[in-house]
């Protein structure tokens, strides 16, 4: 065994693994964890993104527009504890197309002030926008923001 390493998992003199050198392994451990977690989704959500720009894409009309307040966190108990958090408005944009069949999709944009949010969604409201489908599954579009 590696000296540096025998002098880490035995404590001196005694034979046993310190309780101190358990624990700083276990948040390390964690931390690695974490950080494989936020990378795979983050990987995911760029794949998803480059693998529909090649998708064939229909006209859909923008049917509904919505705007929500939203709290950080998801659970009220979370946000009413807190001494401070930033509240923040979802609007969503609610589209329909056909391919071959109607078909109805979303796309959500967060703004930090409801006026904002609002004249956003309104914009779109009634207005023809491009949407990408998967030619695997008709059923699901994907709307590319750089599409609005």
């Amino acid at each position: 065994m590696n000296p540096l390493i025998g002098s880490i998992l035995i404590s001196r003199g005694s034979v046993g693994v310190d309780p101190f050198y358990i624990f700083i392994l276990l948040m390390l451990a964690t931390v690695v964890g974490v950080i494989v977690v936020v990378g795979w989704v983050k990987a995911k959500d760029w794949l998803e993104r480059t693998q529909c720009r090649n998708w064939p894409t229909v006209s859909a009309v923008v049917d509904i527009v919505s705007v929500a307040r939203c709290e950080p966190g998801g659970s009220p108990a979370l946000y009413l504890k807190a001494s401070s958090y930033n509240v923040y408005y979802r609007a969503t944009l609610t589209y329909t197309y056909n391919n071959p069949e109607q078909r109805m999709g979303d796309y959500s944009r967060d703004f930090g002030k409801k006026e904002d949010a609002e004249s956003w969604a309104n914009s779109y409201k009634g207005e023809t926008i491009k949407v990408h489908v998967d030619p695997r599954d008709p059923t699901q579009s994907v709307l590319r923001e750089e599409d609005l």
